[in-house]
């Protein structure tokens, strides 16, 4: 759908016959909510009635309340509990009331939804029937019997949802495999950036000097950035393998992000002497961005990372390992290696990093590629297409 055709599709919802959305997400505090945020304000904005379910912190991290939404504050908690779950299911029930469509972001928000919409008949003003969207934004990388439990709740979410939205093929793919009725790729699109509020010499230069380097040479030391949640899924051990592969370029390699892995990271960045800071959670990436010489993302699996976007938008060159979405969102404008492959990080890293034409030709196609990406106008058309087609086939 194009823009004048998503104007059209907002004027059909104004005034008595309003479309009413429910947006849910659980706890998480990276793209998932930068995208639902995104999402609720493009709504609103096309006259539909959004209410918002997500956990007090995260509505305190994304200013869901300040998008023109209304915020219904719901514990969705990352694992299952069963006085936790109950007492959740019991608020989206109340904030389901009088709604056309719910869409559910994860699984967790998408089995409690499900749930939620399942005892509809006993509450006056929900209704059974009521569409659920669910976008499924992570691929399920635990082992043992966590994997096999993730993978019951996995098929029991893609069978219940009236729509599965992935967003990246492999996703959309797996949610075929697991029984989905419909499923289809639904890309979500980096929200722009703000350019860097200070000079790129003043963020190096304090990233230097916090890590020491800030003698005569330092300003020439090459800046590695990594951004992202310290989990296992990200990978970032990966990326200290490679550090040492790299020692006589003499690298300084900053990673913005916190997370459960943040001690044993920091403790082995001090056992080995590498050459790492760990800088926390950050709110300057477009400031780290225009900083840094290269932007790394070394993760067992990514969708359509929104950092990769941002960092190519803003002619960051890019060396990412090649797992799920990322082959078909960059093309041929980033370096891609195999996922867990160390040698191969570090050789793409220094190959960035030592040779200025392929680094100018990387920038090129970057800016490129970006032009081929759904903007936000793009991805709210497409929901609000989709919700129309359940709602018209739902009566």
């Amino acid at each position: 759908m194009d823009h004048s055709a998503a104007q059209s599709a907002a004027a059909a919802h104004e005034g008595p016959g309003q479309l009413r959305v429910v947006l849910v997400l659980s706890t998480g505090t990276g793209g998932i909510g930068a995208h639902v945020r995104s999402l609720a304000q493009g709504l609103v904005a096309h006259g539909v009635g959004v209410t918002v379910c997500a956990p007090e912190a995260a509505d305190a991290l994304f200013g869901f309340s300040r998008s023109g939404a209304r915020f219904h504050a719901v514990d969705i908690t990352a694992t299952a509990g069963a006085r936790s779950d109950a007492a959740a299911i019991g608020e989206l029930r109340r904030a389901f009331t009088g709604s056309d469509v719910v869409h559910a972001h994860g699984l967790r928000a998408g089995l409690l939804s499900d749930l939620a919409l399942r005892t509809a008949g006993r509450f006056p003003g929900l209704r059974p029937q009521t569409p659920l969207v669910v976008t499924s934004h992570h691929a399920m990388l635990a082992t043992g019997m966590e994997r096999r439990l993730q993978r019951l709740m996995e098929r029991r979410v893609a069978r219940a949802a009236d729509l599965v939205l992935g967003a990246s093929s492999d996703l959309v793919a797996r949610a075929r495999e697991l029984g989905a009725t419909d499923a289809r790729l639904g890309p979500i699109a980096a929200p722009p950036s703000p350019p860097a509020a200070v000079p790129r010499e003043t963020t190096r230069a304090a990233l230097l000097a916090r890590a020491g380097a800030d003698g005569p040479d330092g300003p020439d030391r090459p800046v590695v950035l990594a951004i992202g949640r310290l989990v296992a899924q990200k990978s970032f051990g990966l990326l200290l393998d490679a550090v040492g592969r790299l020692a006589d370029l003499d690298p300084l390699v900053v990673i913005a992000g916190d997370g459960p892995e943040a001690g044993a990271l920091r403790d082995r960045v001090a056992a080995g002497k590498l050459p790492v800071e760990l800088l926390g959670y950050r709110t300057d990436v477009p400031d780290l961005l225009a900083a840094a010489d290269v932007l790394v993302v070394s993760s067992r699996w990514e969708a359509r990372s929104l950092v990769v976007q941002e960092a190519m938008r803003a002619g960051l060159p890019v060396v990412s390992t090649s797992v799920g979405g990322v082959p078909e969102l960059v093309g041929d404008a980033a370096v891609l290696v195999p996922a867990g492959d160390a040698a191969a990080l570090a050789a793409a890293v220094r190959e960035v990093l030592t040779d200025r034409d392929r680094r100018d030709a990387l920038v090129e196609a970057a800016h490129q590629q970006a032009r081929t990406w759904p903007d936000e106008a793009d991805t709210v058309a497409q929901v609000l297409s989709t919700y129309d087609e359940l709602v018209q086939r739902d009566r």
